[in-house]
């Protein structure tokens, strides 16, 4: 690998970028190599469609000096070969005149961009092998529950927020990852079987498929037959090892961080459960910026076959327009899910139902005050991510700009089309 130059505990954005440059990792030997996204001279750069989205925030900043120098999507038959030839990732298609399904769920007043319909040969693919997964690789699930895993729609999910990415190969990587998660959070912490009564415990124990226990030879064995003992930790396990295989190793250590983040929130959400605590809404949205989508969308530069540099990510510009990224996406969930959760056994905690408790106002004002915060995360997003391409123009980050955008407007899309799991409160 490269080596970009030593670096000082805490660099400026501009020392950071200028020190990275087109710097592009190559990978280890066995591990598909990362690619380079080459920027084509100043004068002949155009707007690229994702980005000039990303940018045209608050800030009013221009576009026409950005745009990444990406080939034509790859054909769709060549989409599921992991052993082909190193090639150029795809860049993703987004007709100016996408609009959501007919049939889909409406928002009024909700601010979100509206994607293509994916790829249905991607679709297919990627449900087929995650089906067979889960069903093969971890025994994720009893036969009674596996309508509620077709429902899900996970492949429609994964192709609709990474477009870019080179193959199935790379999908299945996010769409592993995705089902583990989900895993975890049903049967430690929600509808099948989950309790806060001992949550800490089993997310621990969880969380070293992810992030492997280091001890006596002695004790190893126990801890490894520990990971094949419930779905969740075969789940956290099997995806782990996919995901390894193709990421670098500050990829992988990014994404044990932000589950690290993750399940710090689902602690904190158990722990008011336990004690029937409502939050103050400061205090929802504190919880909610670690029990959120934030690994999902941190990850993108891994499934688009690409890396920005770990310097790069850290930079607190970098960390607020995740952070951002994430709470937007999580509230989201908040929205469509409403109804779901207020019809599930037991109490749910989402925005709607804290600010209804803590502002004193209806649940029908605090639906709305909650479409209002979306929106405002959403601009900030937006605004921020802006300011940040405009100032470090690096290529590895404004493709991870441009792909974490796209990830939050697929995970709007599959929220708002996936009319099995949710449905909306007569609120209009």
């Amino acid at each position: 690998m490269p080596d970009p130059g030593s670096s000082p505990p805490q660099p400026s954005l501009p020392a950071a970028a200028a020190r990275f440059g087109d710097y592009v990792p190559t990978h280890a030997a066995g591990v598909l190599p990362t690619t380079p996204s080459v920027p084509r001279p100043a004068a002949a750069r155009e707007p690229s469609p994702a980005l000039e989205r990303i940018l045209r925030g608050p800030s009013g900043l221009g576009t026409a000096g950005l745009h990444l120098a990406l080939p034509p999507e790859l054909p769709a038959s060549s989409a599921s070969s992991a052993s082909s030839a190193p090639s150029m990732p795809p860049e993703p298609s987004e007709p100016p005149a996408a609009e959501a399904p007919a049939d889909a769920l409406h928002i009024p007043g909700l601010y979100y961009h509206p994607v293509p319909e994916p790829d249905p040969a991607r679709v297919e693919e990627v449900s087929r092998r995650i089906k067979d997964w889960a069903v093969d690789e971890v025994e994720l699930f009893p036969d009674e529950w596996e309508g509620q895993f077709d429902g899900f729609s996970v492949g429609r999910y994964m192709v609709a927020c990474h477009p870019d990415a080179p193959t199935i190969d790379h999908l299945m990587i996010a769409t592993r990852l995705m089902v583990a998660e989900n895993a975890v959070d049903d049967c430690y912490c929600e509808d099948h079987g989950g309790s806060p009564v001992g949550l800490g415990g089993r997310l621990l124990l969880a969380h070293t498929a992810l992030d492997p226990l280091h001890a006596p030879q002695e004790y190893q064995p126990q801890w490894a037959k520990s990971l094949h003992e419930d779905a969740p930790r075969r789940a956290y396990r099997s995806a782990m090892e996919y995901f390894v295989r193709q990421s670098t190793a500050s990829q992988a250590d990014r994404f044990r961080h932000d589950m690290a983040r993750l399940h710090l929130g689902y602690l904190a959400e158990g722990a008011w459960a336990q004690t029937d605590h409502t939050p103050e809404v400061w205090e929802y949205l504190a919880m909610r910026q670690f029990n959120n989508f934030r690994p999902c969308p941190t990850i993108t530069d891994t499934i688009g076959g690409y890396e920005l540099p770990a310097d790069l990510h850290a930079q607190p510009a970098m960390q607020r327009v995740l952070a951002l990224a994430g709470n937007a996406s999580t509230i989201v969930n908040d929205l469509y899910s409403y109804t779901k959760e207020l019809a599930s056994p037991g109490r749910h905690l989402n925005l709607p139902v804290v600010i209804a408790e803590r502002e004193g106002v209806s649940d029908q004002d605090a639906y709305l005050k909650a479409i209002e915060v979306h929106n405002d995360l959403m601009r900030d997003f937006e605004a921020e991510a802006a300011a940040l391409a405009a100032s470090c123009a690096v290529p590895s980050v404004l493709r991870f700009l441009r792909g974490v955008a796209v990830w939050v407007d697929g995970n709007h899309y599959w929220h708002q089309t996936n009319t099995y799991r949710y449905s909306l409160p007569d609120f209009w």
